[in-house]
């Protein structure tokens, strides 16, 4: 028997018992709708959780603090309790040393201002983290303004987006009716240290407003930026010295990474400098196996449905071989072999599997946009509600899942009728032409 014979008889077959079929293949779509909709809940939720995250911090970005050396812990050196731990600064040969890494794109210190300080514009008063910028720092991570021109000059200053947003007024102790526009202001930086008597000390810098940047829901959003040459000298005012770099190191640099793929391998390479290296790369990484878990979990859940329903495929096949014994005796009689009678009944096993789940396919992915929507109205809700970003996806189906649960659903569909199949093809033909 050719597979476009077998292929006709088994239509024929499933044909001749549409409700039975009907019935059988609906537990089927139960189960690989539910496989569906579950599983697309988790990715749609393991997207969201990264576009978070993606929101939060650079993916390729990785921070490089100073560490620790002696004590009871120092990464990459060994531990000794009988000693202080020291600090391990980063100096310029550590730089060269991350640069010289094959996958690192760029590597940029970040100085901020080691004192307090205020911007004045008339009566108001804001502020925000001053860090020094450099022409390399500009180049690599590409600053977005809103307004204006990211560019270096003494006295220049760029405004994250919230800046704006921080000014009030002291006597009035509350901000202005509305936030200030401060592009193209002029306004004055007032540093202040203290001496070890307590007095005060200011020192006022006449500013202006060069750019804003464009909003970006992470600490850009409240830097205020000034040349890096400049934010040093301010430092070593506050501290009343020169500043040593092989002595003093700097206070954190930034590392980013041509491959997000390869940003842990560099993370781990960095801290065992001995070195603290962070990265939102390893958060995302656990996640990401958080969620994997959840869809193994979840698509199980939707496999105990399937099961149930193979138990029907099973019933139905093992009722059909009663109904049609005289008829596959009579198969066997004109010339079928085992062989034969096994895979018509196979065939028809696996073809109630197709019917429920290309069904269940389509069920599901009915359900998840219906799901999709319900999800995002409730998940942009609690967005707005906690001054978050509003998602861009609750429930997302995998290309992979469809095929996927379909071949599933044909594999447990034979898996099913595997037995009943194999009595069919082993009926001695005599009695079962005998068989009433």
């Amino acid at each position: 028997m050719n597979f476009f014979d077998l292929l006709a008889l088994v239509l024929d077959n499933l044909g001749r018992r549409k409700t039975r079929v009907a019935l059988t293949a609906v537990g089927v779509v139960i189960g690989t709708a539910a496989v569906v909709v579950l599983v697309s809940l988790a990715t749609g939720l393991q997207q969201n959780a990264n576009q978070q995250l993606g929101d939060i911090g650079d993916l390729t970005l990785i921070r490089v603090f100073p560490g620790m050396i002696g004590g009871k812990e120092g990464p990459g050196a060994p531990s000794d309790p009988s000693q202080p731990p020291t600090m391990k600064v980063i100096d310029d040969k550590l730089l060269e040393q991350i640069r010289a890494m094959p996958e690192v794109e760029a590597v940029v210190v970040r100085e901020g201002l080691q004192g307090g300080a205020r911007l004045v514009a008339g009566q108001l008063e804001g502020g925000g983290e001053i860090v020094g910028l450099t022409e390399e720092g500009i180049k690599a991570f590409g600053l977005k303004v809103a307004e204006g021109e990211v560019r270096l000059e003494r006295n220049a200053i760029i405004v994250g987006s919230q800046i704006a947003n921080n000014f009030y007024n002291p006597r009035r102790q509350r901000p202005p009716d509305e936030p200030l526009d401060l592009y193209g202001k002029s306004l004055k930086l007032i540093v202040s240290k203290y001496t070890q008597d307590g007095v005060e000390i200011l020192k006022t810098l006449q500013v202006r407003v060069v750019a804003v940047l464009a909003e970006t829901r992470n600490e850009n959003d409240y830097a205020i930026y000034l040349p890096a040459d400049q934010v040093q000298q301010l430092n070593e005012w506050l501290l009343g010295r020169r500043m040593n770099r092989s002595r003093d190191g700097y206070q954190q640099a930034l590392v980013k990474v041509k491959d997000p793929n390869k940003v842990l391998a560099v993370n781990d390479a960095i801290t065992a400098l001995g070195y603290q290296a962070y990265t939102a790369q390893s958060f995302v990484q656990g996640i990401n196996g958080f969620f994997s878990v959840l869809q193994i979990i979840f698509g199980g859940v939707g496999a105990i449905a399937l099961l149930v329903a193979a138990i029907g495929i099973a019933n139905t096949m093992a009722m059909a071989i009663l109904e049609r014994t005289r008829e596959i005796g009579l198969m066997k009689a004109v010339g079928a072999t085992n062989r034969d009678v096994l895979m018509v009944f196979l065939g028809e096993a696996g073809g109630i599997g197709l019917i429920g789940g290309v069904g269940g396919v389509l069920a599901g992915w009915l359900f998840s946009q219906v799901l999709n929507v319900a999800g995002m109205a409730f998940l942009a809700g609690q967005a707005a509600r906690n001054g978050g970003a509003p998602p861009s996806i609750a429930v997302s189906t995998p290309a992979w899942l469809p095929l996927f649960a379909i071949g599933f659903s044909i594999f447990i569909g034979i898996i099913s009728g595997l037995y009943p199949a194999l009595r069919a093809a082993s009926l001695n033909p005599l009695q079962a032409l005998k068989y009433e």
